[in-house]
């Protein structure tokens, strides 16, 4: 499931910008695997990728900068589903983001990021950006399945997603417990009987959460 969100500079998706950020992209996930997040530092990153370290800097700015860019480059593999009623959706979403978290680089990622964001406001609102796109990206299903008469036609898609979210990241960030399958799909199955019962009704003037649904 791709979202809008792109490393600084990125101006030309198949010239220099763009293989100077899939290499670095790279060497962040190879780093973090052989060395943890203890391990990870610019200068290696940039060995390893074979990118001068001032570029490093200049474009990412910090370990945290870097994170969060290999966070949004590897969300992009997790599909969303359209197999015309919203179970369906919910559930293979579901299993693709337990999938996704089932990589334990994936796992100490998002653990990094969420500790970066508490200490650091510039990747805090990085971290914010993330995921209010993808809610946004992901609540197209919620959408098409309001316009089919599956849910209330007053439905906020964020919710939706959110709820959908939320037991995973306190598997990890809380219960630091494994991801797996019945987790992914008794939250969809938990969600989808919320909907249906109207639980996630628009508040006045928008998105809970102040994000557009529609992107």
């Amino acid at each position: 499931m791709t979202t809008a969100h792109h490393a600084p500079g990125e101006a030309r998706p198949g010239g220099r910008t763009a293989r100077t950020r899939e290499a670095v992209v790279a060497a962040v996930f190879e780093e973090l695997g052989e060395n943890g997040l203890g391990g990870l530092t610019m200068e290696k990153v940039a060995q390893r990728a074979g990118i001068h370290l001032a570029t490093v800097y200049r474009r990412w700015r910090c370990v945290e900068g870097l994170i969060c860019e290999l966070l949004t480059e590897l969300s992009a593999d997790v599909p969303l589903p359209d197999s015309g009623a919203l179970a369906g959706d919910l559930r293979a979403l579901a299993r693709a983001i337990a999938d996704f978290y089932g990589e334990a680089r994936v796992r100490r990622l998002i653990e990094a990021v969420v500790s970066a964001a508490a200490r650091d406001p510039q990747v805090a609102a990085e971290l914010r950006t993330f995921f209010d796109e993808r809610l946004a990206l992901a609540g197209r299903m919620v959408q098409r399945a309001v316009g089919r008469g599956e849910l209330p036609p007053d439905t906020d898609p964020v919710q939706v997603m959110s709820a959908l979210g939320a037991p995973f990241y306190y598997r990890i960030l809380i219960a630091r417990r494994p991801i797996d399958r019945d987790l992914a799909d008794s939250a969809a199955t938990a969600v989808l009987a919320a909907a249906h019962a109207g639980a996630y009704p628009r508040r006045h003037g928008g998105a809970a959460d102040g994000t557009s649904p529609g992107g």
